[in-house]
């Protein structure tokens, strides 16, 4: 993993391992990840709060490592398990591991090497999240962890409050308890988003490393918290973290705090309201409004057209939900502005004829890199299963226009851990109604020969000046579209293909082939619902 292959000090670190799950494969995936990080690892922690009747229940291999110890947090303790587990470490150094989740081979040499030479009290990698079963893998956090960094103090990089994660982190043990930071119990299931404010509110010297180390294992089918509950939740965290961060003079980390807000959970909200009741959608819209209004000017104005804050700034003008699709589109990543591209009375770009004063001007001379553009796709499929994908970029008030788009890069890429991916490039004319236009063919039976499953669309805009830029496909709705096909197939036999839009809107593809490939398909329908 990291480059230096210098010695570790051995018995150095303590791995906290939450036992939050009754899958006991997933407990013991978690532990044995974590015992198996070698000579480093003095112990392994492991908190039970599942045990009412007091026998905390070990985990994995309980009798043939010594290291493995076993503790109960009792209910009513007035502290989180992690704080029980901390209040149990005896090493130097600590790290907290979920029992769903696992450690990579050598994450804890890694961040023990940085941690060590850099004599920092923090050391941080980046954190995968792997989607099950289909092991896609999404970075977390990924551009501050690009390339190994020393700060002196977190406020050297404010963009370090993006990453509220406490796990994926080694901790110096005398910091944490010097300083008192542990998770506060009343802000659950979100003690993270106020932990790590506590943590960078203490000004810790923190080392940066580009390695994996660690992987959070998530079930696409698994039950969430209800979105209501879950947002209030999480915006009582964001408010704590904020007037953390603000009490310890850390002015810079405190509005960057805010802009993480906008620019990932806002987002990431917005993305699933359209499928909400309209009783869920008024409440989500008026607490939503009323935390917005807690912001500073400065706060939500900054960068006015930037995904997050244009949202806030839509959200705010309205008093009542408007525009769901088209914020959801502009949530997704990356974002993308949906027509109508409306001008107030003056002329100035505008979000639209009834909402005048959220204005777009910025858009009139933001590089194209950073425009937030707009792609329509629309896949119709014949009797025979042959697809004809018809794909329009929209002009954003002239500024593409400007920079000559020549072609679209259309890749389809398979939805598993190995990332197979079909591409070919179309060109793009102009249409005569605006904006450009291109067509290509769509083969379901050569895509399930390579995989059954997912398939994502993701284009990439070709310009005149040699520049490119990925853009997001916006999946278009209507008679004789999205719909399930079940065709004959000459190499497969039968073929099912089913077009829908994800969660942020986007094509997405989904295949199977044979008799066997329609029986899993049916297996997991019926496992979601009864799930």
């Amino acid at each position: 993993m990291h480059p230096d292959l210098s010695p570790v000090p051995p018995e150095t670190v303590a791995v906290v391992v939450i036992l939050g799950s009754d899958d006991s494969a997933q407990v013991t995936d978690a532990v044995r990840s974590a015992l198996g990080q070698g000579r480093a690892v003095r112990e392994v922690v492991a908190v039970d709060a599942r045990t009412p009747d007091g026998g905390a229940r070990a985990p994995g291999r309980p009798d043939t490592d010594p290291r493995l110890r076993v503790v109960r947090h009792p209910a009513g303790s007035g502290g989180t398990p992690r704080d029980t587990g901390l209040a149990a470490v005896t090493a130097p150094y600590v790290m907290f591991l979920d029992s769903g989740d696992v450690l990579p081979p050598g994450a804890v040499d890694a961040l023990l090497r940085a941690a060590d030479s850099a004599d920092a009290q923090v050391a941080g990698g980046l954190c995968v999240r792997r989607e099950l079963p289909s092991g896609r893998e999404i970075p977390w956090q990924a551009s501050l962890y690009a390339e190994a960094a020393v700060l002196p103090a977190p406020e050297r990089n404010p963009r370090l409050v993006h990453d509220t994660l406490s796990v994926a982190k080694l901790y110096r043990t005398a910091f944490l308890r010097d300083h008192g930071i542990r998770f506060p119990e009343d802000h659950a299931p979100h003690e993270d988003i106020v932990f790590t404010a506590r943590l960078w509110a203490a000004r810790p010297r923190v080392a940066l490393i580009p390695d994996r180390v660690y992987v959070r294992r998530v079930h696409r089918s698994a039950r969430r918290l209800s979105l209501s509950d879950d947002w209030q939740a999480r915006t009582r965290a964001h408010r704590a973290a904020h007037a953390t961060l603000l009490d310890a003079g850390q002015k810079d980390l405190a509005r960057a705090a805010r802009a993480a807000f906008l620019d990932h959970d806002l987002r990431r909200y917005v993305r699933e309201l359209p499928q909400r009741d309209e009783a869920h959608r008024r409440a989500w819209w008026a607490h939503t409004r009323a935390f917005l209004a807690e912001y500073d000017a400065a706060d939500r104005d900054r960068d006015p057209v930037a995904p997050g804050r244009l949202i806030a700034r839509v959200l705010l003008a309205s008093p009542e939900p408007r525009d769901l699709t088209r914020l959801r589109e502009l949530a997704s990543r990356p974002a993308r502005l949906c027509p109508p591209y409306a001008r107030s009375a003056d002329g100035t770009p505008c979000w639209s004829d009834d909402l005048p004063g959220v204005g777009l001007e910025q858009l009139l001379t933001r590089p194209v890199e950073q425009l937030p553009l707009a792609v329509d796709a629309e896949l119709r499929l014949t009797a025979r299963g042959r697809g004809v994908l018809r794909l329009r970029l929209h002009d954003l008030y002239g500024r593409v226009e400007l920079v000559g788009p020549l072609a679209l890069d259309v890749e389809w890429r398979h939805r598993g851990p190995d990332g197979t991916a079909v591409r070919r490039t179309v060109p793009l004319r102009a249409s005569t109604d605006g904006g450009w236009a291109a067509v290509t063919a769509v083969r379901p039976g050569e895509l399930a020969a390579l995989g059954h499953g997912a398939w994502d669309l993701r284009l990439r805009v070709r310009f005149r000046d040699g520049s490119d830029r990925e853009v997001t496909a916006h999946a278009v709705a209507g008679p004789g579209l999205l719909r399930r096909r079940v065709v004959p197939n000459g190499r497969h036999g039968v073929l099912l293909v089913q077009p829908y839009a994800t969660h942020s809107g986007s094509l997405a593809l989904r295949v199977a082939a044979g008799a066997r490939g329609l029986l899993a398909v049916s297996r997991a329908r019926l496992r979601r619902l009864v799930h």
